[in-house]
């Protein structure tokens, strides 16, 4: 596997049980996440307010100029006059047949999500995350305006938490697409606004700034693989957000929302507009995307006790714990740890390399890793990733491969 690293729709179960259906209530949001290098899971029912209110805000954002500082405003009631009709509800329904006390049940779950439209070569799309529309039935999407047309899915990218929707009986008049905006030009600081549609609140905005850039998450729907060089923002989101659009200043998409912490307060996440203008094209051609980069490697973020204990004098970069047999790292002859440690009550495999770089570029952690080949990085490029066995520093030539399928959900 390739860095670790889980996403957050909004899932309302009624069961068709009558017993369970008054055992259990009418629905439950739930929600799994993963943050950083190492991978763990939880799963929680998301509780929270919602505020109706929207109002013009400005919020501190950018860096100060030399010898005195700015102020960038955002204007939420103008962003949203203007995007407001752009953003959509997705819904659909899942079938599963679960075990309980009364035996085999089947349950349906009404799949609830945002998305926003997007022109590409002329035709109108709805952009929305995979783990919205996964395994989804009797999709339909729901335009600002209440009106609602059946809806199919033309294209999906797991590992982005992407895909493209199609509503093809839907009038011209419904569509109004936004403009993205390179997530390249995004600064820590900066204002962002989010349009979703939060416990199916449609139309919902809130505001907040960019809180870091370059974050890895996994999502459940992207098995053990990270989700690279996401967006971390403090504007409120909840289930129902999934899928819609994250603004700018100037009202351009610079990202698509897909995930929160559980409990917390302000910490969203949001994929990265780049990854959508990359991948828009291959997504409506053929359906998927297949040009994630792949090492083949499992790891663990370096820390002061982990490089004590493998005998490096290094405390930042990733500690290489398993390679793939055949892969890129074990062809390139980049070495995997042997001996099962526990270090402050956490497991590792120590013994093997730690990456340090690549082509130059310091890689700090996990998140540094899997953004510089989200970035950078295709099939068949090579690479010279700089490692440290024990306290020899090394550079291994390494060729890139395309990151296996995945699996089916």
């Amino acid at each position: 596997m390739d860095y670790p690293s889980q996403g957050l729709g909004a899932r309302r179960v009624a069961l068709i049980a009558l017993l369970l259906i008054l055992a259990a209530g009418l629905g439950a949001g739930i929600s799994y996440y993963t943050i950083g290098g190492r991978a763990s899971s939880a799963v929680t029912n998301t509780v929270t307010s919602t505020s109706t209110a929207v109002s013009t805000t400005t919020l501190s954002g950018g860096s100060p100029p030399s010898g005195g500082s700015s102020t960038i405003p955002i204007d939420a009631v103008q962003i949203y006059k203007a995007a407001n009709a752009s953003v959509v509800t997705v819904d659909g329904f899942i079938t599963q047949t679960v075990s309980s006390f009364f035996g085999q049940l089947t349950q349906t779950g009404e799949v609830l999500g945002s998305g926003f439209v997007m022109d590409y070569n002329g035709a109108d799309y709805v952009v929305t995350n995979y783990h919205v529309v996964d395994g989804a039935t009797n999709m339909t999407v729901i335009f600002w305006n209440g009106d609602a047309f059946p809806a199919a899915v033309v294209g999906t990218d797991p590992y982005s938490d992407l895909a493209i929707v199609k509503v093809p009986s839907a009038p011209a008049s419904e569509f109004h697409p936004l403009t993205l905006s390179s997530s390249s030009s995004v600064s820590v600081g900066d204002p962002v606004a989010a349009i979703g549609n939060p416990y199916g609140l449609a139309g919902s905005l809130t505001v907040g700034v960019v809180s870091q850039l370059g974050r890895t998450i996994t999502e459940t729907t992207a098995g053990n693989y990270s989700i690279a060089d996401i967006i971390q923002f403090s504007a409120p989101i909840n289930p129902g957000n999934s899928g819609g659009p994250l603004f700018n200043t100037n009202g351009q998409v610079i990202g698509l929302t897909t995930a929160t912490v559980n409990g917390s307060q302000g910490v969203g996440f949001a994929i990265p507009s780049d990854a959508v203008s990359r991948e828009i094209g291959p997504l409506i051609s053929t359906g998927s995307y297949n040009l994630h980069p792949y090492l083949g490697i499992g790891t663990a973020d370096m820390t002061y006790q982990v490089g004590q204990s493998n005998g490096n004098n290094v405390t930042y970069g990733v500690l290489v714990e398993t390679t793939v047999s055949g892969g890129p790292a074990a062809k390139a002859g980049i070495h995997a740890g042997s001996k099962q440690v526990t270090i402050e009550g956490t497991d590792y495999l120590l013994g093997g390399d730690v990456i340090v770089s690549i082509n130059g570029t310091r890689i700090v952690n996990h998140d540094a890793l899997a953004s510089y080949l989200e970035e950078n990085a295709l099939p068949g490029h090579t690479l010279e990733v700089g490692v440290m066995r024990g306290t020899t520093p090394m550079t291994v030539s390494l060729t890139v491969a395309a990151r296996p399928p995945a699996a089916a959900s």
